[in-house]
């Protein structure tokens, strides 16, 4: 069967939908990469063997003109390539590329990794967004969320019938890939990373002023981020001010990396400070690595850590909480860290393994396609 995996960018199928990629084509599936056009749109075809469809997509506008479109390159796209299934990531291909599978005929599955500003921030815009879900959710196969946090919210705005939706564990992590060093080690200067990119909802700014807190009670400590600028829409720190607050010099900024594994390696904590998210890939994979976790208690991310065992719950945009439990990890005794690591690996082994992820995509994949009936 030829199944499409349609996201608002090439670089998110290669972050994190190339293991759902290679389980498709294992199980004998032609896969279809449909994206905007990106640094790594090329590495989707030579490295991944997907057929990569470009299709112009402005990820941050809510211009119904402009959606309109949307919705008909989707169409015409649907219609040229004929998949037999489309499997959507991200609010416009969610809403609009669901709009154009029906009309093409295609069945669709969707994936709500994450809720955005559209829940965290009420306005206009976020009341039109709830509309459109309401009016494109009649018509996929299924639905899934990665936190019962939102899938309940779905259902109580009616925005999706119950029996079509289902939990995923976030997109699950490879635990042979990422695993925890043969030998534990305790970094000396002690060593806190976040991975995200420079958005306000990330909790970057907390981050920042967390950072002071921790390294004027401990100085030496060494606080990284790694992670690109994105200045897009209302969300996105500016450059400018992202450089001044560089300039405090609490922060060591890492920019990008397509080896996050090896940054994981070298920290002794991960830290997560967003105001929401579906469930965190980059939280999975410290957990995986045996690293105790420091994140938000909001809904995708208190899923990831069962507080004081391999990690600690703060509150949300609350800079002085965040800092106090980045403290009170860095306190810890080397075995008291290790015990925590290895809690974390087994709740990652038993609770967000990648193959619950693949598994449930290659049942519903043969459920719905056509051809399977």
């Amino acid at each position: 069967m030829r199944v499409a995996i349609v996201i608002n960018t090439s670089w998110n199928i290669w972050n994190f939908r190339r293991s759902l990629v290679k389980a498709l084509q294992d199980a004998g599936h032609e896969v279809l990469a449909i994206a905007p056009p990106d640094a790594y749109s090329e590495r989707l075809e030579t490295e991944l063997g997907c057929r990569y469809v470009p299709i112009l997509m402005e990820n941050k506008g809510t211009n119904p003109v402009k959606d309109a479109q949307l919705t008909r390159r989707f169409y015409s796209i649907y219609r040229r390539e004929k998949p037999d299934v489309v499997l959507q990531y991200t609010i416009k291909p969610n809403i609009y590329g669901t709009l154009a599978a029906r009309l093409a005929g295609i069945p669709s599955v969707n994936n709500v990794s994450g809720l955005g500003t559209v829940f965290i921030v009420q306005n206009l815009v976020s009341k039109v967004a709830l509309s459109l879900y309401r009016f494109a959710f009649r018509f996929p196969k299924r639905v899934f969320f990665q936190n019962d946090d939102d899938r309940q919210l779905f259902l109580q705005h009616g925005l999706v019938r119950p029996d079509i939706t289902d939990l995923l564990p976030g997109s699950g992590v490879d635990t042979n890939r990422f695993r925890p060093a043969a030998e534990f080690v305790r970094h000396e200067p002690f060593t806190f990373l976040m991975i995200a990119r420079v958005l306000y909802e990330k909790g970057v700014e907390e981050y920042f002023e967390a950072a002071r807190l921790v390294r004027e009670a401990m100085p030496g400590t060494r606080v990284q981020l790694l992670g690109g600028v994105d200045e897009s829409g209302n969300i996105g720190v500016k450059r400018a001010v992202f450089e001044q607050w560089l300039q405090a010099g609490n922060i060591e900024y890492l920019g990008t990396s397509d080896n996050v594994a090896e940054h994981i390696q070298r920290a002794d904590c991960v830290v997560l400070p967003s105001y929401r998210e579906g469930t965190p890939k980059t939280l999975l994979e410290a957990a995986a690595m045996g690293k105790p976790i420091v994140t938000t208690d909001v809904p995708g991310c208190r899923e990831t850590v069962v507080d004081g065992q391999n990690g600690l719950l703060c509150e949300v945009r609350s800079a002085a909480d965040l800092a106090r439990k980045m403290l009170q990890i860095q306190r810890l005794s080397a075995a008291e860290l290790e015990a925590m690591g290895k809690a974390g690996r087994q709740l990652a082994e038993q609770k967000f393994d990648e193959q619950i992820v693949l598994d449930k995509y290659l049942r519903i994949v043969a459920a719905v396609a056509p051809r399977a009936r």
